[in-house]
């Protein structure tokens, strides 16, 4: 998953100072706020598209498909896959 540094360098700033610009103003960690994108494009990706988990957990940039599971759980409240039947048929779960 992309990290602080890793946007940082991006736009030639020190991990520091753009973590500092980032919680100005979102109001959230640099970090926590990575962490959003990356969630809400893999909503985008498992109701739009057919591809496994795993598959989108290693376009997001995981390592490790159960790390994206944990996270996308401990977020949303559900599994990738509970997410993606809930969003395609939403009375069925």
């Amino acid at each position: 998953m992309p990290t602080v540094a890793y946007f940082a360098d991006k736009v030639c700033l020190s991990p520091n100072y753009f973590g500092d610009l980032i919680s100005k103003e979102s109001g959230t960690t640099a970090q926590r706020h990575i962490q959003d994108a990356v969630i809400e494009r893999s909503k985008q990706l498992l109701v739009e598209t057919r591809l496994p988990v795993s598959e989108i957990a290693y376009q997001l940039g995981f390592e490790y498909p159960q790390h994206f599971s944990r996270l996308f759980k401990s977020r949303t409240g559900m599994t990738p896959n509970d997410y993606r039947l809930t969003a395609k048929y939403p009375n069925k779960i």
